[in-house]
């Protein structure tokens, strides 16, 4: 299906086209990444409007077949609002109102008098939660690298090297290895720095018998990975053991829970339960599980308040964790594809307790 054609059914009840600014939503309308300008769609087409900076690429993405066919490529001579005066046919125009500021909106409306602006939450949204066939190729092609740069560091990390130095490590590898670069920002964290789920890589060196947590993610032609991995450098203990298998446990108990069309906080349940009834709910702060594609977080969730169905064809983290305070922490995260009847697991590393 066109994703042009989906977005006019929807909108085509308020207006005769949608307007969009935002990078995510161009990109996933029309196969091209800009960050400026702006996408027109009607009943007929994509325009993607783009000024000189942007164009020439485009039009080679398009003369290339890269793009979608509905997409023609409109060279910006102008101004954002002199395209739209000349492309947008319809006077009644649909914007994404979870993505365009109030002061645009005011642009807009003080610029081009003649048309009607009309707000719409999230247009694309609902349509991106399902991934297509080639956005799944990209995203599997984005965790292989993932993959192939665990298998590799685990090669790097000796006593003496620090924190950041893994992260880049990490970032390096994937960049040369067919990545576009990281999803998001790499969390490489040990000791009592593992405790932190976000913590951000310093200088604090590796040092003999602490967990080391990993959380990174190639981007492959747009699309997101996302893996996290603790591993032990040096020997664990009986307690970091029994943690880790906690963690192991409640991240398998949902894997084989999850499906496609279920409520997602019945899968964060799937996996908390095991974690609350080892004693350490309280030190599992944050939700199961994300969707991702485009954006390295995008709805829908595996949280405790998400009482919606998480649809089939929807790629979703599977991250459960348990942090002890200003002592170690512990995180495993897969990514899985959701069907009617489970889920295909995209994530190919190892996950049995790693002592190095």
């Amino acid at each position: 299906m066109i994703k042009g054609r989906l977005v006019f059914d929807k909108i085509s009840k308020k207006g005769g086209a949608a307007l969009f600014f935002d990078e995510v939503s161009s990109y996933w309308l029309t196969g091209f990444h800009s960050t400026d300008g702006v996408v027109i769609v009607d009943r007929e087409k994509t325009m993607l409007c783009v000024d000189s900076r942007y164009s020439e690429a485009a039009g080679i993405e398009k003369a290339a077949g890269s793009l979608p066919e509905d997409v023609e490529v409109v060279r910006l001579e102008n101004s954002v609002i002199d395209a739209i005066k000349q492309y947008a046919k319809a006077k009644t125009l649909v914007f994404d109102s979870s993505a365009v500021t109030v002061a645009r909106l005011e642009t807009l409306r003080e610029k081009l008098p003649e048309f009607e602006f009309v707000p719409e939450n999230n247009i694309c949204g609902e349509f991106r939660m399902v991934k297509s066939a080639d956005e799944l190729e990209k995203i599997k092609a984005a965790q292989s690298i993932t993959d192939a740069a665990f298998g590799y560091i685990l090669g790097f990390i000796k006593e003496g090297v620090t924190e950041r130095e893994i992260a880049a490590e990490l970032e390096y590898f994937v960049k040369k290895n067919g990545g576009d670069g990281m999803a998001f920002d790499t969390i490489a964290v040990s000791g009592a720095n593992s405790s932190l789920p976000h913590g951000v890589p310093t200088g604090r060196e590796i040092i003999k018998n602490s967990f080391i947590t990993m959380d990174f993610g190639a981007k492959y032609k747009g699309y997101c990975s996302d893996m996290t991995r603790t591993v032990v450098f040096g020997r664990a203990d009986e307690e970091m053991k029994f943690i880790y298998n906690t963690v192991l446990e409640a991240q398998k108990t949902a894997l084989n829970a999850a499906a496609g069309n279920m409520i997602g906080k019945d899968i964060d349940k799937a996996a908390r339960d095991i974690i609350t009834n080892a004693g350490y709910g309280i030190n599992f702060g944050h939700s199961l599980g994300h969707s991702l594609g485009i954006e390295i977080h995008e709805p829908p969730n595996f949280s405790p308040k998400y009482d919606k169905t998480v649809p089939s064809g929807a790629v979703m983290t599977v991250e459960p964790g348990i942090y002890i305070e200003g002592k170690y922490g512990v995180r495993i995260e897969d990514m899985v594809y959701l069907t009617d009847r489970g889920n295909e697991n995209l994530t190919k590393s190892p996950k049995e307790l790693i002592e190095l």
